[in-house]
């Protein structure tokens, strides 16, 4: 059964996942640093993995081929397309094989411009209606797609 890996200490969009995959009565592991709420529901599990990365770890360590991990972190989605799974961050960007190399670069560049105080960080934009719009739209079209091409 294929699955969607939430990172889930800050994902903004777990009630979204929850509803759509109830919808396709697909599978959802919760992975968090802590306890958290999640839905009495049989197909929603929750991991909790603590220390530094071991959440992080834990999802690169099970996701496969045909998985879609829901998370922010650039290293984590690189290590998850590595093992043939896909991942959407919060505002409904795709990363996959295709994609997820220039996603890591333009990360390790800007770290680099922080680090030589060249660039300040501000976070990332506080998400709005039309970013969890986007976000429903694309793990919908990605669920739809791994069907088509697993349709076992």
């Amino acid at each position: 059964m294929l699955v969607i890996y939430v990172d889930a200490d800050a994902c903004p969009v777990k009630d979204e996942v929850y509803r759509v995959a109830k919808r396709y009565a697909w599978r959802v592991v919760v992975v968090a640093n802590s306890h958290l709420w999640v839905p009495t529901d049989p197909l929603v599990e929750l991991v909790v993995r603590t220390g530094f990365g071991a959440a992080d770890d834990w999802i690169a360590s099970v996701v496969g081929p045909g998985d879609i991990t829901i998370t922010a972190d650039i290293p984590l989605a690189a290590r998850c397309v590595a093992a043939g799974g896909v991942v959407l961050d919060a505002k409904g960007r795709l990363l996959d094989a295709a994609s997820v190399g220039e996603a890591l670069a333009v990360r390790d560049l800007m770290e680099d411009l922080r680090q030589a105080g060249t660039v300040s960080g501000g976070g990332p934009a506080a998400m709005t209606p039309k970013d969890r719009s986007r976000f429903l739209s694309q793990l919908d079209t990605t669920i739809n797609a791994i069907r088509r091409a697993n349709p076992s």
